[in-house]
């Protein structure tokens, strides 16, 4: 394995730890989605990366329990302490992973907002990072 193979190895689980994740490979920059969904869930945005599902291993899987929150997406959380850790839109063969569920120091950076226009009215967007009112 060479050192940048190393680098690109994250590994993150769930508060209680029923749930632990391992990622290989470069991992796509942090989206933070304002969507109702999103915030209705979290209680704020969510903070997210992707990777290909043939490079993230997950022991725990059994302790997720999916939620199909629209049409074409599922939620997924641990069924024991209820942190929120995957969005998976269906017939795609990736997943998003919350940026706060990575150990640190995961090396990650942000990339862009989405769905500026459905923001909650309690916070401001205030870095320099592209904003998109949609997708």
């Amino acid at each position: 394995m060479s050192e940048n193979d190393h680098q690109d190895r994250r590994t993150g689980s769930c508060l209680c730890g029923a749930v632990r994740f391992e990622t290989d490979g470069p991992l796509r920059g942090i989206l933070y989605c304002h969507c109702t969904q999103c915030r209705k869930q979290s209680g704020h945005y969510f903070a997210a990366t992707n990777v290909g599902d043939d490079a993230i291993h997950i022991d725990g899987a059994e302790n997720i329990t999916w939620y199909q929150s629209s049409e074409k997406a599922r939620r997924g959380f641990c069924r024991i302490c209820g942190s929120v850790l995957f969005w998976k839109r269906d017939k795609r063969d990736a997943i998003s992973v919350m940026a706060g569920a990575f150990d640190q120091p995961s090396g990650l950076h942000g990339e862009r907002h989405i769905f500026t226009a459905d923001k909650g009215d309690y916070y401001s967007i205030d870095d320099d990072l592209p904003q998109h009112e949609g997708r």
